[in-house]
């Protein structure tokens, strides 16, 4: 089993990160349940100090499939709250079946593992979301609301599975613009 590292991650100047996923067929084939499984251990040790040392891991709250080369919808998020409650996501087929009117940001915006050049600027999203998955960890249908930097992470990622990346949603005109209303996370 080939181990993700920093070094292996799909760089945006790759135009294949730019493709469309496709949905994982149920229950998970070995090779799908093997990736997930990968991909859970990069994020887990990219945020231990002396792991991410010693594999070569940048530090990261998600990862995407297309980001390891495998276009198959499938996202890894391990991100804390508001109350610094860790949330650990293994999710297949995540679609976002709703969310608020209001939006968020972070007040320093956004990084990706796939993303090198510095791309400054706030990226809005919706500040809570409610997404339907197959949760590989428990291996069953899910359906999980989550708020804030959470919820950001994980609209992040599943943009990975369109071919978007968070500086695509950066307003040109004035990437720093504060929307009415809106949650900026991190003041």
């Amino acid at each position: 089993m080939l181990r993700i590292t920093y070094e292996t991650i799909i760089k945006d100047t790759d135009p294949n990160l730019r493709q469309k996923s496709v949905p994982l067929k149920l229950p998970l084939k070995a090779k799908d349940h093997s990736l997930a499984k990968r991909m859970l251990r990069y994020v887990r040790d990219s945020r231990d100090d002396k792991k991410a040392d010693k594999y070569q891991l940048k530090a990261a709250v998600g990862l995407a499939a297309p980001q390891t080369g495998a276009y198959v919808n499938l996202i890894c998020v391990i991100a804390e709250d508001d109350e610094g409650i860790e949330h650990e996501y293994l999710l297949a087929n995540p679609k976002i079946i709703a969310h608020s009117v209001q939006e968020a940001a972070l007040s320093t915006g956004e990084g990706c593992l796939s993303v090198e050049e510095e791309h400054q600027g706030l990226v809005y999203r919706a500040a809570r979301i409610k997404v339907k998955a197959y949760d590989v960890l428990k291996e069953d249908m899910v359906e999980v609301k989550v708020s804030g930097f959470v919820a950001i992470v994980l609209q992040h990622e599943i943009d990975h599975l369109s071919g978007i990346l968070f500086y695509d949603r950066i307003n040109t005109q004035d990437p720093w613009a504060i929307k009415e209303n809106a949650l900026i996370i991190g003041d």
